[in-house]
């Protein structure tokens, strides 16, 4: 990656952030848990206390400064630094001085196959890198707790 590459990666990361988090039941539309907090921060891990039902959707809203041409997430679930599951998704072009809400189903696994959330506790990180086509903007690192 070159010095605009990285340039280009810091000045979307000064005027980037996330607004809130939001876990809804996809089937009812409840909200489960919502947390009005920057998770963009890259030096830090974040913690979440979520409650043990959280498996159906997602919502991020998040504002930016500067355009981005390419707008992608690359999401990793990790238990005890281990990949579980890795997701990709791709937004496009998002325009300067906006806030926008990005939005995600993701289905789980039957009861069957789920790993007990005691287990689970504390041993969960959710890592999520943000890019503008191949530059990273921020990379956000967030630990479950189940509650």
């Amino acid at each position: 990656m070159g010095s605009d590459d990285e340039t280009a990666g810091a000045r979307i990361q000064k005027g980037f952030q996330i607004n809130y988090m939001i876990l809804r039941d996809a089937d009812s539309g409840k909200v489960i848990w919502q947390e009005n907090k920057d998770f963009s921060a890259p030096d830090l891990e974040h913690e979440a206390r979520v409650p043990v039902k959280i498996l159906d959707m997602r919502a991020v809203s998040f504002s930016t400064i500067e355009p981005m041409e390419n707008f992608r997430l690359d999401q990793k679930v990790l238990f005890k630094g281990r990949i579980m599951e890795e997701w990709f998704f791709e937004m496009g072009f998002v325009g300067a001085n906006t806030t926008n809400t990005w939005q995600s189903t993701i289905e789980a696994a039957p009861e069957s196959q789920m790993m007990p959330a005691k287990v689970l506790n504390g041993n969960v990180t959710i890592q999520t890198s943000f890019y503008d086509n191949e530059t990273l903007i921020t990379k956000s690192v967030v630990r479950l707790y189940y509650i």
